[in-house]
């Protein structure tokens, strides 16, 4: 959505009502890159030097100054880094408007190195529309993935097994450089490492210009792109304990036509998982018990190449193409202990059966993206066609054997499974951006999707020295599914107050069927998604009032109406009678700063119409987990975020989220309905000791969840780490600690009508990890920037 200034201080002019108001107005931009400079202060004074007009620069680095003019006056431009730059202005009285178009400010060497040595620009951006994380500036960042990074993010959470939500809601729609990708399903964020991400953007109400997906809003990860002209690059190693061994070299190109941009990754990493499972089960007669133990050994291997380039047609018309590849291979051994008992005062159990299991998956992901954008003379008006497509596989064999030690040793028969899938993905889209004046501004665009699905999973016993099917699981299934959108919106500014009306919708077609025509479902829903954002700005500070409305699409795995085999106890089991839910969102924001101290409340009220969620029942002593719908949540908070800058060498952010839910529904003829508060928080701090060493911590807490089966205990976790700058700044090396005394343990209790099952689940153990990088040809920190935006929502 289109941003407003930080703050503008009208004069008032000592004889109001004489002369006419005169508009000024243009674009600030560095004089090198062509970037747009957003915060720049800009000031008009007369002859007497006295401030006629003051502003600043919006983040597409616009001004909009409106006063009344002497004959000549003087307009200067400052901000941090650059030199100051002075323009006459020979004003004519009637003339209402006067464009002085782009404006280039030099850097300020001399400056930018004050800046670097004496103080630390805030990682963390807090804006209206969107919160902004930059990794490049936080320590424990440097190190890892995708989900330690976002694991620092305001207002956003990873579960310990990899699942992501904001603000408490798991329905979010996750991006990479503005676009769905492949790698933010399946937990595979995991791969991306945490040394390739530029910043992350967390944006809880988008406009009509984004997917409608996501009820809870959208996380947008903008990877590394070089900016610079000349050869340039960095190389990290990392290692680590339990076993994090990573080596990403990064290496760039630029001329005044071509940019060649890549980012490498090789990755060999070990996990240390331990689950524990105490049930109750009501059986006609008495209770039976069992506890069990799971000892998890995961070894991933991964390697992950980016490679793309832009080249530049003429001084409007750019093309940028590139590649992304990413191949993982996974080897985890579990080893589970099951104690059966019909008494809790047994000394010995009743029965005791030891598994073992091995698994084995191969998965590769590739992803080719093109994009061409087209500027004009007219300021801020834009064309720009995207297209990508991309395609992965899988192929996933797990064996367990099973004996019994207990009452009497016996061996049972071996189980196998095999599960080999593809996937293909077309998409398109095109975007006009149209300026009709200064202030006004009217935007559109279509989209289309098309993704084709095949999964095979095949799951079979031993009997004697052959393999039969399983519990007749034997699934071959295709899915199929199209989207298509279009939206228009139109923004305008009226003195402080803008607005921005939006109108998006969005037709879906999903089609499943086996491969033996057994099972076919087709689904097909259009609807229209309205969204509004008004703004009003006072002297220091900014109100904004947001709506939109949003569908939460299930996943295919949601759909799947067949169960897996992962665990002879429990298994999960997909809903082909499942339904999209449609959330009503309202948010109000709050943006006050001042020299050191941002603060950032958010009041914000969801409906989301047939809510999904998971439901858990029993079934021939198996526990099967399914998706349902409900009639309805509403879930209501606020959120507070703040920026502290007491000192140079000093930052400290804080953020609470408070929020309520009602649920309603049944299921099962089990009435579903429930009310509950939950609470998060984060404290993080970043100190910039001497001799140019770095220091941050970082503590998270979520508060017990509750629902009508299921009750999830607080949850806390302590990350810190190190930095140090070395070899005249042109290397750092980095020790970090996450999951500190293993305090991430995710436990929970659910209760059904004759059960209760309580679990303890740590998949990550503690992590120590020491990193060295070195930079070369990258002594301005303004060198690593993000992919041209254009190409992005």
């Amino acid at each position: 959505m289109k941003l407003l200034t930080i703050s503008i201080l009208f004069l008032f002019i000592p004889f109001l009502g004489i002369g006419q108001q005169t508009v000024v107005s243009g674009k600030v931009q560095d004089g090198a890159t062509k970037e747009a400079l957003p915060y720049v202060t800009v000031t008009i004074q007369d002859n007497n030097s006295k401030i006629i007009m003051a502003g600043v620069t919006d983040d597409r680095g616009l001004f909009s100054l409106e006063g009344i003019l002497k004959n000549t006056s003087i307009i200067s431009f400052s901000l941090t880094g650059y030199q100051i730059q002075n323009q006459t202005l020979n004003s004519i009285l009637e003339k209402s408007k006067i464009e002085l178009g782009t404006i280039n400010l030099i850097t300020d060497v001399v400056q930018l190195k004050a800046v670097e040595i004496n103080g630390q620009k805030s990682n963390i951006s807090l804006k209206l529309d969107k919160k902004i994380f930059e990794v490049g500036k936080d320590v424990l960042s440097q190190n890892g993935s995708a989900h330690d990074v976002l694991n620092g993010v305001p207002s956003v959470a990873v579960s310990p097994s990899g699942a992501i939500s904001l603000r408490g809601n798991s329905n979010v729609l996750v991006l990479i450089n503005g676009r769905q990708s492949g790698l933010t399903q399946n937990n595979a964020l995991d791969q991306i490492a945490a040394d390739q991400i530029e910043k992350i953007e967390v944006i809880t109400n988008p406009s009509s210009r984004y997917d409608a997906a996501g009820s809870a809003g959208i996380i947008n990860i903008i990877l590394k792109k070089n900016k610079k002209n000349g050869f340039s690059g960095q190389v990290r190693l990392v290692a680590g304990s339990p076993n994090d061994s990573r080596l990403n070299p990064s290496l760039n190109y630029k001329s005044n036509k071509i940019n060649i941009f890549s980012n490498f990754s090789i990755r060999s990493s070990d996990y240390e998982g331990l689950y524990t499972t105490d049930q109750v089960t009501n059986s006609a007669t008495t209770p039976n018990y069992m506890n069990s133990v799971q000892n998890e050994d995961r070894h991933d291997d991964g390697k992950l190449l980016y490679l793309g380039a832009d080249y530049y047609i003429n001084e409007h018309q750019t093309i940028t193409a590139a590649f992304l590849k990413n191949a993982t291979q996974d080897n985890d051994k579990t080893n589970l202990r099951y104690n059966y008992d019909s008494d809790l005062g047994n000394t010995e159990p009743d029965s005791l059966l030891v598994r073992n299991g091995k698994s084995l998956e191969k998965r590769a992901y590739n992803q080719l993206e093109f994009n061409y954008t087209r500027t004009f003379k007219q300021k801020e008006k834009k064309w720009t066609v995207d297209v990508q497509y991309d395609w992965w596989n899988s192929d996933k064999k797990w064996d367990l054997s099973t004996q019994r030690l207990l009452p009497d040793p016996s061996v049972y028969p071996g189980i196998r499974t095999s599960s080999v899938g593809n996937s293909k993905d077309f998409l398109a889209k095109t975007d006009f951006v149209q300026p009709i004046d200064s202030v006004s501004v009217l935007e559109f665009g279509i989209k289309t999707e098309i993704r084709t699905v095949t999964s095979d999973y095949l799951a079979e016993e031993q009997k004697d020295n052959s393999w039969v099917i399983y519990q007749n699981i034997d699934n071959d299934l295709n899915y199929d599914e199209s989207i298509t959108g279009a939206y228009a919106q139109f923004s305008d500014k009226i003195k402080k107050f803008t607005y921005m009306l939006g109108l998006r919708t969005e037709f879906t077609n999903i089609s499943i069927k086996d491969a033996e025509n057994a099972y076919s479902d087709k689904k097909k829903y259009n609807k229209l998604f309205p969204t509004v954002n008004l703004s009003y700005k006072f002297d220091a500070s900014t109100l904004q009032l947001n709506y939109s409305k949003r569908i939460r699409r299930p996943y295919l795995y949601d759909l799947y109406p067949f169960n897996e085999v992962t665990d002879l106890n429990a298994q999960y089991i997909g809903n082909p009678d499942l339904n999209p839910s449609y959330t009503d969102a309202f948010e109000m924001a709050f943006l006050k700063t001042w020299k050191t101290f941002t603060l950032n409340p958010s009041l914000y009220y969801q409906y989301e119409k047939g809510y999904i969620q998971d439901y858990t029942y029993r079934q021939d002593d198996i526990f099967l987990t399914t998706p349902i719908n409900i009639d309805y949540e509403i879930r209501s908070g606020i959120e507070l975020s703040t920026l502290y800058n007491p000192l140079k060498w000093l930052q400290i952010n804080a953020e609470m989220n408070f929020y309520s839910f009602k649920q309603k529904g049944n299921y099962m003829e089990e009435n579903l309905d429930y009310n509950s508060n939950n609470f998060t928080g984060r404290l993080n701090t970043q100190i910039k000791l001497p001799a140019k060493f770095s220091f941050q911590g970082r503590y998270n807490f979520r508060g017990e969840k509750r629902n009508a089966q299921t009750t999830t205990q607080a949850l806390q976790s302590l990350d810190f780490g190190f930095s140090k700058l070395l070899l005249k700044d042109k290397a750092t090396i980095v020790f970090d600690v996450t999951n500190a005394f293993n305090l991430r343990q995710n436990k929970s209790i659910t209760t059904g009508t004759d059960y209760v099952v309580r679990d303890n689940s740590i998949p990550n153990a503690a992590r120590y990890r020491l990193s060295f990088v070195y930079r070369f040809n990258l002594t301005d920190p303004k060198a690593i920037r993000q992919a041209n935006d254009a190409n992005r929502n």
